[in-house]
């Protein structure tokens, strides 16, 4: 068959910044690249084209998702495809550099890319002998590199050499070969900002800095300047996608939980997470719960704060959907899910529950003395308020004690800002109140201007 467009089905995961793919391979059948073990996008546009998933390929040993390729393997009986230096321990067919797989009329050749990780292949697709794209995984994605940093600060500066030479390889492609990278805007394994998913080599022979160093060591010192911080759950999912993550054999479900059972949870050492909005958490809460939003970014920080070793039952607001809490949860790897409470917190209430409650402020309301930012360091280092003392919310748990009393909690708009808030009152701090908003309007309703990391103003 031949290649043409809609033969290809992105799948993006907006809250991780990453893009799957579906690959209509003609005849009933698909090949699947980079999914998550989150099939439920990928199960609804195979039902759309009418397709099996025969092949399920990784380009690596994702860290911050649990692979769906065991999965697919089990639904639909797809041959998985990965590195075989990747010591996968569950049945796949090892491929090493060079080799190809039929597809029935196109063909998938592995070409060895490492550097974001040691056994990273990129996959590259054929139409013939007619280079169509390119499955780059964490090599080569738009504008950048993925970062280098996840097997240990020891192996960065080998790991990003290695990326130098991955790219240069995939730069060797003709121009107009499509570029598709799994890691897009929005993740932590260092895409930059913006909106482009997709690119070609040569619109990244024109745009990619990384591309443009005209040396290795100018590229590595790129690369590493760009790293920034990086969920804690990263260092734990490697090793379970090299073991394959269980195959579920019913969607898992969230049950539902009596208050008596809630409090019972926190007494045996269980945590609460309520995912309502920041607003909702402020106005009152089971006290010593994390507040965390359900939103597309929920997993990241469910990941980065909390342990995948305690049970968790959450707190869900009026029209959230607890299957959303549970596939957010089960893609990185949280399967202690004890359930939800039951009626909410007006349920909680009647049972005569505790509550607490936090301050939520408006940046005129918002009083002039400690200024905390939890932001991102790239965030911070664009405009803060002068002043300010930055802690990321990934660092914070450590470092509570580090927190002035009484201050403003900030972030960029306020979900993150309570969620830190929330830690710091589980550390004992009492007078903390989250900014509704961020810098911005905080500097503007105290006659500030925005600092900015090289000393100028914003």
């Amino acid at each position: 068959m031949g290649f043409a467009d809609d033969h290809l089905i992105p799948l993006v995961d907006e809250g991780l910044g990453n893009s799957a793919y579906l690959v209509d391979a003609g005849g009933g059948r698909a090949l699947a690249v980079d999914a998550s073990r989150d099939l439920r996008a990928l199960y609804a546009a195979t039902r759309r084209r009418g397709l099996t998933v025969a092949w399920a390929a990784d380009t690596h040993l994702h860290a911050d998702f649990l692979s769906g390729a065991v999965q697919l393997g089990h639904e639909f009986g797809a041959t998985v495809l990965a590195s075989a230096a990747g010591h996968r321990v569950f049945p796949h067919r090892g491929l090493a550099d060079g080799d190809e797989v039929d597809l029935g009329g196109l063909r998938l050749r592995a070409l060895a890319t490492p550097g974001h990780t040691d056994e990273h292949l990129s996959f590259l697709l054929l139409d013939g002998d007619r280079e169509m794209g390119v499955f780059t995984g964490g090599s080569l994605i738009v504008n950048s590199a993925a970062r280098t940093d996840l097997l240990g600060t020891e192996r960065t500066e080998e790991l990003a050499r290695a990326q130098y030479r991955s790219l240069r390889r995939l730069a060797a492609l003709p121009q107009e070969t499509t570029v598709w990278p799994t890691h897009g805007a929005g993740s932590f394994c260092s895409a930059p900002p913006g909106t482009e998913r997709t690119t070609t080599i040569g619109a990244q022979k024109q745009t990619n800095a990384l591309l443009a160093a005209p040396d290795e060591d100018t590229f590595v010192r790129r690369l590493v300047a760009s790293l920034g911080s990086c969920p804690a759950y990263f260092a734990r999912l490697s090793e379970r996608n090299r073991c394959g993550p269980a195959v579920l054999t019913r969607p898992p479900a969230l049950p539902a939980l009596e208050a008596e059972r809630v409090r019972a949870l926190l007494a045996d050492g269980g945590q609460v997470v309520d995912v309502r909005p920041a607003a909702a958490f402020a106005a009152g809460h089971i006290p010593g719960a994390l507040s965390i939003r359900l939103r597309e970014q929920f997993a990241t920080w469910l990941g980065w704060l909390l342990p995948d070793t305690v049970p968790l039952a959450f707190v869900v607001g009026d029209g959230q959907n607890a299957e959303e809490v549970v596939w957010q949860a089960y893609k990185i790897g949280y399967e202690r899910l004890a359930g939800h409470l039951a009626g909410g917190m007006p349920a909680w209430r009647a049972a005569g529950g505790a509550e607490a409650t936090t301050a939520f402020v408006t940046a005129g309301q918002a009083p002039d003395g400690p200024y905390l930012d939890v932001r991102q360091e790239a965030e911070y280092a664009a405009g803060h308020v002068p002043g300010a003392l930055h802690l990321e919310l990934g660092d914070l748990a450590e470092h509570a004690a580090d927190a002035p009393a009484g201050a403003v909690v900030a972030c960029g708009h306020g979900e993150r800002a309570m969620t830190a808030a929330s830690l710091l009152e589980r550390a004992g701090h009492t007078g903390v109140s989250v900014l509704d908003g961020g810098p911005a309007e905080y500097a503007a309703a105290h006659g500030m201007r925005l600092e900015a990391a090289d000393g100028g103003d914003r």
